[in-house]
């Protein structure tokens, strides 16, 4: 046809989407709101995926409708997509272009006990929310002396199936296959996953991986981020040696804790090949590589 096309193609970094699957109090809303922070700059879209009582297993058909929703939804693109949903596949969906994935994680006790105290008594983020547990004054070292369902071993069972994806086996409690499957993608569809005790370092190598979102992050991470940002967690009471002897008893802390540890060195041994160390501080390496016998040469 003569005369220009309507629909103009985006360029690569402006048809970008990402999307963090965020695990709840892994410090997911302190990160997400450095993404909101820098949108209007940076000129990217912030949505939130909110799922009915944060359910992380999408049904099929709603499947299909956000894999639609995130890969021809262009007026939202470049877009930032966070939400409390397990991994899932776009190339199941016949995708050419699948988004980036990204993700935080924590020490699975940690967690727990930072989501046992949230249920009862909130955050300085909304505090005068109504919380489901609210008026259960019961520490998480008495619900684990006693038994309770809301601190038993099952409960760390969230980091794995949330990168495991949506298969039935990755929500069977204890499945080594879930937890294989979840160390398969988090090195081949993640491509980066920070844990919570080094989120700044996590900010830093966005920033310097994807600067088309990032740009900026770890300043003002630094400068606002850790006094305005950090979401925590009211009343909490760590739990004693004792309490945290017993759940680590548990088959479910072990695979869990395995999970994390596998993270961590993962993102580690990223971290080692793309900062020097200066006085303490972390710098962002220069390009290291560059190219060389170009041939036929041009004229």
């Amino acid at each position: 046809m003569d005369g220009p096309r309507q629909d103009t193609a985006l360029d690569e970094e402006d048809d970008m989407v990402i999307i963090y699957n965020r695990v709840p109090k892994t410090a997911s809303t302190s990160f997400t709101n450095i993404a909101y922070d820098l949108c209007a700059k940076n000129k990217y879209h912030v949505l939130h995926i909110n799922t009915t009582k944060n359910n992380p297993v999408m049904s099929l058909q709603d499947q299909v409708r956000f894999v639609k929703n995130i890969t021809s939804w262009k007026e939202m693109k470049p877009g930032f997509y966070h939400g409390h949903i397990s991994y899932l596949d776009f190339a199941k969906f016949g995708v050419k272009k699948k988004p980036i994935y990204i993700n935080v994680i924590r020490d699975p006790i940690e967690r727990l006990v930072s989501y046992y105290y949230f249920l009862r008594f909130g955050d300085d983020y909304r505090p005068g929310l109504r919380r489901r547990k609210q008026g259960d004054k019961k520490t998480f070292d008495e619900c684990v002396a006693e038994g309770g369902s809301d601190c038993a071993p099952e409960k760390l069972w969230l980091q794995i199936p949330f990168f495991c994806g949506h298969s039935s086996e990755c929500w069977n409690v204890g499945s080594r296959w879930a937890m294989d499957q979840a160390k398969y993608n988090l090195i081949n569809e993640y491509f980066l996953v920070g844990v919570t005790e080094e989120l700044e370092d996590f900010i830093m190598l966005l920033e310097a991986a994807l600067p088309r979102f990032f740009r900026g992050a770890t300043e003002l991470y630094r400068t606002v981020g850790k006094k305005s940002h950090l979401r925590k967690t009211t009343e909490k009471k760590l739990p004693t040696k004792q309490t945290i002897a017993k759940l680590q008893q548990s088959d479910i802390w072990k695979m869990e804790n395995e999970f994390y540890e596998f993270a961590l060195e993962q993102f580690q041994f990223i971290r080692a090949h793309a900062v020097r160390e200066k006085d303490g501080d972390l710098y962002i390496l220069a390009q290291n590589f560059f190219y060389e016998k170009i041939y036929p040469k041009s004229n």
